[in-house]
């Protein structure tokens, strides 16, 4: 029997299962490993963990090295779990990230000897995974490879969804996920460990004694799943594979260094907040996006590989060049917000916020904007709680948060303690007396360039105790409301680093009759599908229906 007979014979019931060691049979013999020997039948509401592990990032290039998928029931509790090597005919890639040999799938079975089971176990089941939208994406490009149509699946992201079950996290890796979940991982970069992690954070998403409780969107889609009509005949989708590959054309070379970034930036990617990218604008659907670039950028080196990297993310995410700039823009606005944290942004960080910019293919003024508009926010937060002047004030204009202030032939510690209390109120302390220094802080005691140079210009002059006071009733800083518009990339060059991604699915449709849908509801469903696709233009009229149909189901 062949493969198409035999699986669409499986599809409808007329296929037997060995059940040997737990395994489902078929006509290759053993090639998978389940870990639950006689685990229950896979049946009823239930959602399947999927991870996957691959030779790159590209779905159209790359390919599956290996596939676990973990049946957990509907309250959350592990049925079942099964993994695989896969042959992916070519190389295996990064082995120093996911551990796996040429050699470990020399004898693996190829991708079309496992798809039976892989059918079976995602038939009438939710899919859940952490970045699904990769997972998927990868997954759906190699049943198309091997000639099947892979259905739309209700599914649940646990990155995106660690938003709302757990808000408080500043990155959402599924280490950190799992830690803040108290969740135990396993062999990380290994397809079941992580798939087994995944589905512990589903169950901890799903707990009614846990909050926030859970969403009924989430707790309903295992009933979605089970309506979900799986093909019972191959009907090859259009898929595109190959396309130029630049690391390939590299080769070693590819491991050059294009930026090296300096310890005061990796500094603040190491307290890098998702969520603050997003208030600063960065595009929904680049949770991913924006954790790879923190990865890449954490060891102060941004390779020609982690540009291509970063560029198959925003492709498999849909993020189209304008979107990838918005995010970008958003990155360096948190990171200088994460610089003014202390009250001042020294100038290794500026410098290294200005090469960064150009890394980012942002514009070279970006970082003044960003940090002007940063300090002015900051400014205004530290002065809304101020309390207004005393009635019997009698020290002149006030000290205003965000005034620069020099000091100069001080006692030590007296202006160490002045300086941390300046730094906490929003006054900037800095080195030397210009045209903008607010006040010159000096005990008389030495007369120096900063004393000449204040004299010079007409500096305002405060003793320490004076300042003390001053630095007491500060005030709101008087600031100028001015926007800072998105600034747009450089016009695009043949090989961009990491430049926009290519957008996928833009092509044009026809009308769908009357059919009221939401345009950004059907990209986000796509994305969440695995499906690439554009975030501007007209969406094909295929993936409109399969919006509806599964909407409507």
């Amino acid at each position: 029997m062949g493969l198409f007979s035999w699986l669409s014979a499986l599809l409808r019931g007329e296929a037997e299962a060995s059940k040997k060691d737990g395994s489902i049979g078929s006509p290759w013999g053993a090639t998978t490993v389940t870990s639950r020997p006689g685990a229950p039948a896979l049946e009823g509401p239930r959602y399947v963990v999927l991870d996957v592990e691959t030779t790159g990032l590209s779905p159209s290039r790359d390919r599956v090295l290996e596939l676990a998928l973990v049946t957990v029931g509907a309250t959350g509790r592990v049925m079942d779990e099964w993994s695989t090597r896969i042959n992916p005919q070519g190389p295996v890639g990064a082995t120093h990230i996911h551990g796996i040999t040429q050699a470990d799938v020399a004898n693996a079975p190829v991708f079309t000897d496992v798809l039976a089971e892989v059918t079976l176990r995602l038939r009438g089941a939710a899919v859940v995974a952490h970045n699904a939208s990769f997972d998927l994406a990868f997954l759906r490009a190699e049943f198309a490879r091997a000639g099947w149509k892979m259905p739309f699946l209700p599914c649940l992201c646990t990155l995106e969804a660690s938003s709302y079950y757990l808000p408080t996290l500043q990155r959402r890796r599924l280490s950190d996920c799992c830690e803040a979940a108290g969740v135990r991982q396993g062999q990380a970069h290994a397809a079941l460990g992580d798939a087994k992690a995944t589905a512990g954070l589903l169950q901890h998403f799903l707990s009614p004694q846990v909050r926030p409780t859970p969403r009924t969107t989430d707790l309903s889609l295992p009933d979605a799943a089970a309506q979900v009509v799986w093909p019972t005949e191959p009907h090859p989708e259009p898929l595109l594979i190959g396309g130029p590959d630049r690391r390939a054309s590299r080769g070693p070379a590819s491991r050059t260094t294009p930026s090296t970034i300096s310890a005061p930036l990796v500094q603040l990617v190491s307290r890098f907040s998702l969520e603050e990218a997003l208030d600063e604008g960065a595009h929904p659907a680049s949770l991913a996006y924006l954790e790879k670039l923190a990865e890449v950028l954490a060891d102060g080196v941004l390779t020609l590989d982690e540009a291509d990297d970063l560029r198959e993310l925003a492709s498999i995410h849909g993020l189209d060049g304008s979107d990838v700039a918005a995010t970008h823009q958003a990155f360096v606005l948190a990171l200088a917000h994460l610089a003014l944290v202390d009250g001042k942004v020294s100038r290794a960080e500026r410098e290294e916020l200005v090469r960064l910019s150009g890394v980012l293919d942002l514009d070279d003024k970006l970082v003044t904007k960003v940090l002007a508009q940063a300090e002015e926010a900051r400014n205004r937060r530290l002065g809304a709680s101020l309390a207004p002047l005393p009635a019997s004030w009698d020290l002149g204009e006030p000290l205003r948060v965000g005034d620069k202030v020099v000091f100069t032939g001080c006692d030590e510690a007296e202006r160490a303690r002045l300086e941390t209390a300046s730094e906490e109120a929003g006054v900037r302390i800095i080195g030397n007396v210009s045209g903008r220094t607010a006040m010159l802080v000096t005990d008389g005691s030495f007369q120096g360039t900063k004393d000449a140079r204040a004299r010079e210009l007409g500096t305002r002059r405060a003793t320490p105790q004076q300042y003390a006071i001053l630095l007491r009733h500060v005030q709101p800083a008087i600031v100028e409301t001015k926007q800072v518009a998105c600034v747009s990339t450089r016009p695009a060059d043949p090989d961009p680093c990491p430049a926009a991604a290519r957008a996928a699915g833009s092509s044009a449709a026809p009308q769908v009759g009357n059919a009221d849908y939401d345009a950004a509801a059907v990209r986000a469903w796509a994305r969440g599908q695995g499906i690439e696709v554009g975030s501007r233009g007209r969406l094909p009229s295929t993936l409109i229906h399969a919006y509806l149909e599964s909407a409507s189901s």
